[in-house]
């Protein structure tokens, strides 16, 4: 069962992610794939994330489709105008690539080629409409292609928000990519159940489906730096306690996630594994939290 099989059968879906290396060594890489595969329902492969130099999404999307893996290709719109956005995409469907993320993504200043140009000729909710008009048959200008594609897109929200305003921000970019053609959404990173509630039943009018975001904690040093530095972002004061005085780390990472996945059960439609170079710990959070 493919992903969007399984999201219309409304099961409880659990995906990851895996970031391609810096360099042509796959191996590792490839093995954390296997070790994941078929305990998730598919695979995200992140596009140059943190704005550094990688190997390519497409390219290993491509080899988990040869390995019995369901991709989810992630797309920024940083690095290409709207000509290699929808020349990429095409290239993307005849690799057997059918499940899409679409990003706006991180300025370059933030990675390891500060001085690269920034393109962002489109944005996360332009590309989520082309990708619809080529599921139709049609580029942006409206020329009609010789065979079309069909894909299934997804985008991302952040739940974190901490007030009103920015609660309401999040929700009319959420309306907005859902009318682009949005068809699930993964979350940010959640650590406040009670604040991921109260976005749920904000969102719960929109009838789509919710992946709730989790990212394995390492260490406290990490959770004070995205309460620091990630937008939406919020790790409780009693979670970075728990990381301090612990013995072990990762035992205690794997807890702190099984109990948040147990919570959003009810909540969500699926959750969002990122183990950011903790993928071997994957199966044992699933396992924690009963999954």
């Amino acid at each position: 069962m493919g992903f969007r099989e399984a999201l219309d059968s409304g099961k409880f879906l659990i995906t990851a992610e895996i970031g391609p290396v810096k360099g042509t060594e796959i191996d590792g890489l490839l093995e954390d794939a296997d070790l994941i595969k078929g305990k998730v329902d598919a695979i995200n492969v992140t596009d140059l994330q943190s704005s550094v130099m990688r190997l390519g999404s497409m390219a290993v999307c491509h080899l988990l489709i040869d390995r019995g893996i369901d991709p989810v290709f992630q797309m920024t719109c940083r690095d290409r105008n709207r000509l290699a956005l929808q020349s990429d995409l095409l290239s993307a469907w005849v690799l057997g690539i059918r499940n899409v993320l679409a990003l706006t993504g991180d300025h370059p200043t933030l990675g390891d080629h500060p001085d690269a140009m920034p393109v962002f000729d489109l944005d996360s909710v332009s590309l989520l409409r082309v990708i619809s008009r080529l599921n139709e048959g049609f580029d942006m200008t409206g020329n009609q292609l010789k065979g079309a594609p069909a894909f299934f897109p997804g985008a991302v929200v952040n739940p974190g928000a901490d007030n009103e305003a920015a609660l309401d921000m999040q929700i009319i970019k959420m309306e907005k990519k859902i009318e682009a053609g949005a068809k699930f959404f993964q979350t940010q990173g959640i650590y406040d159940l009670d604040l991921f509630e109260k976005f749920i039943k904000r969102a719960e009018g929109f009838k789509t489906q919710v992946l709730g975001g989790i990212i394995l904690l390492k260490s406290a040093g990490m959770a004070r730096f995205m309460n620091k530095n990630v937008a939406g972002v919020f790790v409780p004061e009693h979670f970075i306690k728990e990381m301090e005085e612990t013995k072990d780390k990762v035992k205690t990472s794997i807890k702190i996630a099984a109990e948040l996945i147990k919570g959003m059960k009810h909540l969500c439609q699926g959750v969002h594994i990122m183990a950011i170079g903790w993928e071997k710990r994957v199966p044992m959070v699933l396992e924690e939290a009963g999954l």
